[in-house]
């Protein structure tokens, strides 16, 4: 792969899908509770607000994008991070934007 910011996306893609999941794994297995874990304290609160703060940033920047350059099936991101997770689904995005860049570019 030529586009090594793609590459570098796709890298942080994949590790965001293994953390999450292997985590989640443990999470599920030891039956926490993940609504006192991220709103238990004011520590977590600031975590949890930080996040999902940024994780609504991301989702709108991920659909203005999409639409300027005509990227299709972003909804399908959006899906996929509450499967999956936002760290995996948008560093993927990005990759895709980028290679979507070079495209155009290219063209």
């Amino acid at each position: 792969m030529t586009n090594k910011r793609a590459a570098f996306f796709f890298v942080l893609s994949a590790i965001g899908l293994i953390t999450a999941w292997y985590y989640n794994g443990l999470a599920v297995m030891k039956s926490q509770d993940y609504l006192a874990a991220w709103f238990g304290t004011e520590v977590d609160m600031v975590l949890s607000l930080d996040l999902s703060i940024v994780a609504i940033a991301g989702s709108a920047f991920m659909i203005f994008e999409a639409k300027r350059l005509g990227m299709k099936r972003v909804w399908l991101y959006l899906v996929l991070s509450g499967i999956t997770a936002m760290a995996a689904t948008f560093p993927f995005f990005l990759a895709m934007r980028q290679l979507k860049l070079a495209k155009t570019a290219s063209q």
